[in-house]
């Protein structure tokens, strides 16, 4: 792919318009904060960034790959801010060696400064019952790696993985925390944070189902919606008429008291609680939804619920769209390093998305064309909005 430059726009190529969205103010401050150039003249905190950042948008397979595609053209090295393109040694030691969290520090940096455009740009489903309530997703999503290469990620006998732990908040349709953890942690453990501010909505599997969570929740004034374990013991304190005619999917919906010798130990049999049976006609099967709201219409309780799905997406555009399942490194550090700046990447492309793509594309579309585009010399308004999807 060749290299190209046209008066209409400017003599930046792609890749460069993308770096340069993340302030630079911000960038010294975390790199500072990191002391992450402490004793670097040469492969300096950015110019690691930089390099990974190709790698990502580029789905480059290996570290060779990434050096051979920045080294194309002394012209485009100038253009990336470098003065020479980084070698295979060099990078590999700046992942094993470069503290993973100064590229953590810079996620929730930027999500903080770009909070308020990709909150004020993005179109939800909107739930008319709690539209101003504040919904955080909660999920994980496993990543399978070879034991024997990565072998502090043990998950089983002959098994290696990580595990993403993730809070979606709802109306930002972006991480807002994540964890990155061996796989074999149980996602009820995988987040420091699962209490919120009062009024806060939180939407999760049966994985995070867990009576004194439960219970603390409720002490905070937080709203969980969850699925019920199958083998929870509990007893209907009063069934609610449900209209005919209707929302068939709606099998039943039923105040109940749990009633287990654990439920009663922690103090969450006290309260009531609502099941909401729903059918799902795509798998065919019935899911029993749990919350601690008895007021809400149970219509809002089903689509909370299936708000889920959002989380699923992320999950999918990620591990589809950037480079979080092949690995240029096989130190922790390295791993991590690399799965934060993919999320500074899917963070810059939703930015993108949504301030300057003048029309609905979806993510994997964006993602398609800023990759083919990479090298040329063109704005991100030109890429988005003239040229065609599958160039």
């Amino acid at each position: 792919m060749g290299l190209f430059r046209r008066n209409k726009n400017n003599n930046r190529p792609v890749i460069r318009h993308l770096l340069d969205l993340v302030p630079r103010w911000i960038f010294e401050t975390c790199t500072k904060g990191h002391n992450s150039d402490k004793g670097s003249s040469k492969y300096r905190t950015y110019d690691q960034f930089v390099a990974l950042t190709f790698g990502q948008l580029n789905k480059c397979q290996s570290l060779n790959d990434i050096s051979a595609g920045i080294g194309v053209s002394e012209i485009f090295i100038s253009d990336l801010g470098l003065t020479q393109s980084p070698a295979r040694s060099t990078m590999s030691d700046g992942n094993k060696m470069r503290n993973w969290r100064v590229f953590e520090s810079l996620y929730y940096r930027l999500l903080s400064h770009f909070t308020s455009a990709l909150k004020k740009q993005h179109c939800t489903h909107i739930i008319k019952e709690i539209k101003a309530k504040s919904i955080k997703l909660i999920d994980s999503s496993v990543i399978s790696l070879c034991l024997a290469m990565f072998d502090w990620a043990e998950f089983r006998t002959a098994k290696g993985g990580i595990k993403l732990h993730t809070c979606f908040d709802a109306g930002l349709m972006i991480p807002e925390i994540v964890n990155i953890s061996p796989a074999k942690i149980h996602d009820r453990h995988g987040l420091e944070q699962l209490i919120f501010p009062k009024d806060t909505i939180i939407v999760e599997d049966r994985a995070y189902f867990d009576f004194s969570l439960m219970l603390n929740r409720i002490k905070a004034k937080n709203v969980f919606v969850t699925r019920i374990k199958t083998n929870t013991l509990y007893e209907t304190v009063e069934e609610l008429e449900l209209p005919e005619g209707i929302d068939q999917n709606i099998l039943k919906d039923e105040i109940i008291q749990l009633t287990s010798k654990k439920a009663a130990e922690t103090g969450i049999s006290k309260h009531k609680l609502r099941l909401v049976h729903v059918y799902r006609e795509d798998e065919n099967k019935v899911i029993a939804i749990i919350t601690n709201q008895l007021d809400w219409e149970y219509n809002t309780i089903a689509e909370l619920y299936k708000k889920r799905w959002d989380i699923e997406l992320f999950f999918k555009a990620i591990k589809q769209n950037l480079q979080v399942k092949t690995f240029w490194g096989t130190s922790e550090n390295a791993v991590k390093s690399q799965i934060y700046v993919a999320l500074i990447c899917y963070l810059l492309l939703e930015l993108v998305k949504r301030t300057i793509a003048k029309g609905p594309v979806a993510f994997s579309n964006l993602s398609e064309k800023i990759r083919f585009c990479l090298y040329h010399y063109l704005s991100l308004d030109y890429v988005c909005n003239q040229v065609n999807e599958g160039v």
